[in-house]
Formats: C-alpha cells, structure tokens, sequence
C-alpha cells in the first residue's frame, strides 16, 4: 500500500494589500508519497511558489493568510503547529531551495559556517569537530571540495552556489524537500548537472520532494507524479505517464505542451497560450481557464468544474464530466 508523506486538502490562500484581497490559492489537493518526486507546474502566477511556502508556514507576515485547509506532514497539522514546533521543523523535517541562488546565501558569513548553522540548530547534541566533519561531507557529497568551505559566496560561481543552498537544505536528512526552481537562473549545462545531482541525493537519501519548475522536459527527466496547476487551482494531476502518455488532458495542459518548439520542425514563431491569466483578485465564477480556453462551454463561465478521476489521473475540466468521464474528451484537446 502507498503511503503519502504530504497531504494537502482544500487549501485556500490569500494575501491582503491595502488595495485588493489576492486569492492565490483556491481550494488546492496535493498528495506526496514517501521517496517520490511531485513536479508542480504552471505559469508565474499560478501560485506555486505560495504553495511551498504555505508548507513551510512562511508567507509574509501580516500580508498572507491561510484562510482554510490542512496540511498533513506524516500525518501531522502543519496548520495546529505553534511558531516555535515550526521552527524545529524547518531544515529539520522540511527544508527548501529558494529560488535564486545568488540572494540565497549571507555574503558576510562563509558558506562552511552557513552549513554548520543548520546543524547546530537541529543537532545541539554534536561536538564542534563532528559538525566540521559533516560540513566537509556535505561540501563533497554535491561536489564542492571541503577545503573551500572557508570561502565567501561571492568566490563562487552560480552553480556553485546552488549546491552549497542544496547541501545546507539536505544538512538534516529532511523528509521533504521544497525545490522552488532551482535551476532558473544557471546556464544550461549546469543546470543539468544540478538536477541529476538532486535526483541522486534524492534517492540516496530516500527523500520526498515537490519541484516546481516551468520546464517539463525536466519533469519527465526526474519526478514520479505531475500536477498542472493554474490561478490557485491543481486543474489536472496524475503520473508522469499520465501526463505524457496519456491522450486526454485538461485544455491548458495541451496547450503548455503546445507551447514546446518542436525540433523536427522547421517555424518563424513559437506558439503561445492566447490570452492572460485571470487578475487573482477578481476571479470569474467559472471555470479560470474559460477565457482562453478554445473548447469553453457555456458552462465553463458560470460553474466551476468538478475533478473527475480515472485511476491516479485527474482532471478538473467540464469537458470530462460527463457520462463516460475521461474517455468523453474531444479529440481536438488530445496531444
């Protein structure tokens, strides 16, 4: 039987301005089991980053809101947790790589001693030479040699960076790991190597991990499950071969894979999704996706859809939903 190390239910965000109420998130259902790999996807805006740190309970104080919802982590209410049970928990239990690498890391401090912190916050009980020891096999284990760990950020290269934020979130052996676009701002080759290196600690450590990433190609290189995810909403989720093997999928999902320039094919303009996505704070009563979308309904503009599920592949779209479900799709929104 699988076992779920997160549990996500009916998450609803939002942060309040001194204009506009922001829904960021509406009504978000996760799962995440033991050992796998969720990549989250979407466009900016579609609340991903807000769903990270929703799990690790740092949004922005006085400006973001959990309105409703649970998050279970091995069975335990983030939600029910004081400040203080959190903060053990962080780097602990759940640890995430933000981001940009560059702003990641404290330019006055070297990156040995920001290592060492970690773990001298979570592990009072070691002596001065075994943190030092387990900073030189951190710096080693993502390929940095240890005799650098007296070194400053700024002596380092981008990539370089990133494993050193990578090595201080595995510092604790964490159950889950964040990964918030980690790769965005290195070149592509070391992007690469980032990400193989991830997967490899990954696995060696036999860590959960949600990635979120705008890049497919990189899902289906190093995640197990997949969850679409537009204006706050998780609008289709499913395994890597449900989402890439599959002939049905929600509309915005043909359309991302759209988007991907085909290298067999020889053409002036890429294929962009038409239209924006809608202001989060004014959404429509529909469907979100109604307005762009080149299958909408009269339905899709007054009701929201429900999720219809076959098996581990879910689609909320009122495409599916009727009586024969998944195979009822037309055949114009098939890959």
């Amino acid at each position: 039987m699988r076992q779920n190390l997160l549990e996500i239910k009916d998450l609803h965000v939002m942060y309040r301005t001194d204009d506009d109420q922001i829904y960021a998130l509406n009504g978000v259902n996760l799962k995440v089991e033991l050992g796998k790999t969720l990549g989250l996807v979407g466009e900016t805006g579609a609340g991903k980053t807000t769903t990270a740190l929703s799990i690790m309970r740092l949004l922005p104080d006085r400006v973001g809101f959990i309105q409703r919802g649970e998050i279970y982590l091995a069975g335990q209410n983030l939600l029910k947790l004081s400040e203080g049970e959190m903060r053990l928990l962080r780097g602990n239990e759940i640890s995430m790589i933000f981001q940009d690498p560059m702003t990641s890391l404290n330019p006055i401090h070297t990156v040995g001693k920001q290592i060492a912190e970690v773990l001298e916050l979570h592990n009072p009980e070691l002596k001065k030479g075994m943190i030092e020891a387990k900073v030189d096999e951190l710096m080693e284990m993502v390929g940095i040699p240890a005799d650098r760990k007296g070194e400053y950020p700024h002596q380092f290269s981008g990539g370089m960076k990133q494993r050193i934020v990578i090595a201080m979130a595995l510092a604790c052996n964490p159950k889950l790991l964040l990964a918030d676009e980690p790769t965005t701002a290195l070149d592509v080759t070391i992007q690469a190597q980032v990400l193989k290196m991830m997967n490899k600690l990954k696995e060696k450590l036999k860590t959960s991990m949600i990635l979120i990433t705008h890049d497919l190609g990189v899902v289906a290189q190093i995640c197990d499950a997949v969850a679409i995810m537009y204006a706050g909403e998780i609008i289709e989720m499913g395994t890597v071969e449900d989402i890439f093997n599959n002939q049905q999928h929600h509309p915005y999902t043909v359309a991302l894979f759209g988007s991907i320039p085909d290298m067999t094919q020889k053409t002036d303009r890429l294929n962009p999704i038409a239209g924006l996505m809608p202001d989060p704070a004014s959404l429509p009563p529909g469907c979100r996706f109604a307005e762009r979308c080149p299958h909408c309904l009269e339905i899709c503009r007054t009701t929201s859809p429900r999720v219809v599920s076959k098996q581990s592949h879910q689609i909320k779209c009122h495409l599916f939903t009727g009586a024969e479900g998944l195979r009822d799709q037309d055949q114009k929104t098939r890959i």
